[in-house]
């Protein structure tokens, strides 16, 4: 890993345009839109007084792969994504005209053979008003990169979770069609449909993606938590633990406190933990 190129590099703000059919497409690629007859559910997917998921803020201006660049000597191959955060600001509006920033926040060494974290950062405003809306977190687990150093301050750890005190808050069944809709929102990595390219990445077939399974947490808590109130969602935290297979349940199991929800998510089917030490602040009613 080339340390300096990371810690000098610089990122174009990134300035694009979305019209109430991504927002509305989002939103059926992450199971909203199940009961066309709730008035509440039928405003994240009917133009009509549209009401766009706080996590649709992930898939928004995104910088593509651009830790594959050979500038910054990273092994691609080994990458993970680790954990994923979302701070919001103000509610994202049903359309509009947005710029984003992107930093590297920090990078922490684990050691050599342990491999490197990388904590990057998108900041997404509306042109015009300058309002900041949301800021996006994530963090990259280079597997094969420790030893090099690090810089800067990494963020804080996700919160731990309580021993006790977690519930059933919601469950969904995934289509087996859910990894081709959610990838016309703009991550077309072939191991999420073809089975050829899934075999290659060590799985039997195409997996669900990552950001596809957080959305999908996204909206439960907006179903279950925030009576269908989308603004209501002020952040989202979460550790990627395991892949999701299209055709596989969800079910979000969580203990609330006074500030939010601590959850997790977890594949009844195979009993296996998808998403672990999330945390969401909700705001009150």
């Amino acid at each position: 890993m080339n340390l300096d190129a990371l810690r000098t590099h610089r990122f174009e703000a990134q300035r694009s345009a979305y019209t109430d059919k991504d927002v509305i497409l989002y939103a059926l690629s992450v199971g909203a839109g199940g009961d066309a007859l709730d008035q509440a559910e039928l405003h994240l997917v009917y133009e009509k007084a549209l009401r766009a998921l706080p996590t649709f803020a992930a898939v928004l201006a995104h910088p593509g792969a651009w830790i594959a660049d050979p500038k910054f000597g990273v092994n691609f191959l080994k990458l993970l994504h680790g954990e994923q955060s979302l701070e919001v600001h103000a509610p994202l509006p049903p359309c509009a005209q947005i710029e984003a920033t992107y930093r590297v926040v920090a990078v922490s060494d684990k050691g050599e053979g342990k491999g490197a974290l990388v904590f990057f950062e998108k900041a997404i405003s509306e042109v015009g008003s300058g309002q900041l809306l949301c800021t996006v977190s994530s963090t990259l687990f280079l597997r094969a990169d420790g030893g090099c150093g690090g810089f800067g301050t990494p963020p804080a750890p996700l919160p731990p979770a309580p021993e006790q005190g977690f519930e059933v808050l919601d469950e969904l069944k995934t289509g087996v069609h859910w990894a081709l809709l959610y990838r016309l929102n703009g991550d077309r990595n072939p191991i999420h449909v073809d089975p050829a390219a899934g075999a290659k990445a060590g799985f039997d077939r195409p997996i669900l993606h990552g950001l596809c399974t957080y959305g999908i947490a996204g909206y439960l808590l907006v179903r279950s938590v925030c009576a269908l109130d989308p603004s209501r969602l002020r952040s989202l935290n979460v550790r990627f633990s395991s892949p999701v297979f299209p055709g596989e349940s969800i079910r979000l199991e969580g203990a609330r406190n006074a500030d939010g929800v601590f959850f997790r998510a977890v594949v009844p089917e195979r009993n296996q933990v998808v998403l672990s030490q999330g945390f969401a602040r909700i705001h009150p009613a």
